[in-house]
């Protein structure tokens, strides 16, 4: 009825804990599945709904990373490893698919409980960034939106995510705020 798709965020993810040293093939190849092929499949099959004169700059597809691809740790390593493919996918995707479609990429910050996290975990790590506060989803939505609009972008990732990715950690900020709570808080006693 509308005519072809003007606009596709990929932002569907599957975020499972593994490790290089033991992971479950299925499960990395069902990571790889939803956070690499099918936002790479679709971008595709948007493509080929636009004529190659169509106006240059006129569609975009725009693929949600993770801060994680900016600021590497070994801890959910298929997810991680599903992710850097899918950024490096962003420049090869406009490469590729221009100029019928434009390819973004947006790497938010921690923005919600995630995982295992607990409350009081994400109270914590959410503001373990340069700007010491959580992502507000919102500005993830604008962000999206922004290079919707701006014919000009392809090819390029935004980072959302309070400056975290300048913030290097050696494992995942749940488990780096883990280690500190166990540090900081007065042992347990039983009765």
């Amino acid at each position: 009825t509308f005519g072809p798709l003007q606009a596709l965020i990929n932002n569907a993810s599957l975020f499972e804990p593994d490790c290089a040293m033991e992971f479950d093939v299925a499960q990395a190849g069902r990571q790889l599945g939803v956070n690499l092929m099918a936002p790479m499949d679709l971008t595709r099959l948007m493509a080929q709904q636009h004529a190659s004169d169509a106006g240059p700059g006129s569609c975009v597809a725009i693929h949600i990373l993770d801060q994680k691809v900016y600021n590497l740790n070994p801890d959910y390593f298929s997810y991680t490893v599903s992710k850097l493919a899918l950024e490096r996918a962003v420049e090869l995707q406009a490469q590729a698919l221009a100029p019928r479609v434009r390819v973004c990429g947006v790497a938010p910050g921690l923005m919600l409980v995630s995982g295992p996290q607990t409350d009081a975990n994400f109270a914590a790590a959410s503001h373990a960034n340069l700007l010491r506060r959580p992502v507000d989803p919102r500005d993830v939505a604008r962000t999206c939106l922004f290079l919707a609009g701006n014919a000009s972008i392809t090819g390029s990732t935004v980072c959302v995510d309070n400056g975290q990715h300048l913030v290097p950690l050696p494992r995942d900020i749940m488990f780096v705020v883990d280690e500190l709570l166990r540090q900081h808080l007065p042992p347990k006693t039983t009765t």
